[in-house]
């Protein structure tokens, strides 16, 4: 069993990868593009829906999935649920990433991880 920091970094991965995993459909990942697109306020379910046009059961699953890996968060506004990215946790995923491919070993520029195409 591993102990203090193999364990935490052991737990560390394990967390990024169900993130990561949560994010592996097409679907989750069109959700995940279209809140950012919305932060901070993001978006009620209806608007989500019509936008991506994903059936509202099919939405309400994949939405669950992302916030149970705490990818978004949901508010409710009286009979309207919002849904919004939570950047913090992206921050904190893309941070573990970046470290060990662009500052760690240099396998990619960082100068081509911020800037765009």
């Amino acid at each position: 069993m591993p102990t203090g920091k193999h364990q935490a970094n052991t737990e560390q991965v394990a967390r990024y990868a169900d993130m990561l995993a949560a994010m592996g459909t097409e679907s989750r990942l069109r959700i995940m593009q279209l809140l950012l697109t919305a932060h901070p306020d993001g978006m009620v379910v209806g608007d989500i829906a019509g936008e991506l046009d994903i059936p509202s059961s099919t939405l309400s699953h994949h939405l669950d999935k992302l916030r149970n890996e705490d990818l978004v968060r949901v508010r409710r506004d009286g009979t309207f649920l919002w849904y919004s990215a939570n950047s913090e946790a992206l921050q904190e995923l893309l941070g573990f990433l970046y470290a060990e491919c662009c500052t760690r070993n240099r396998a990619v520029e960082p100068k081509k991880v911020i800037c765009c195409k």
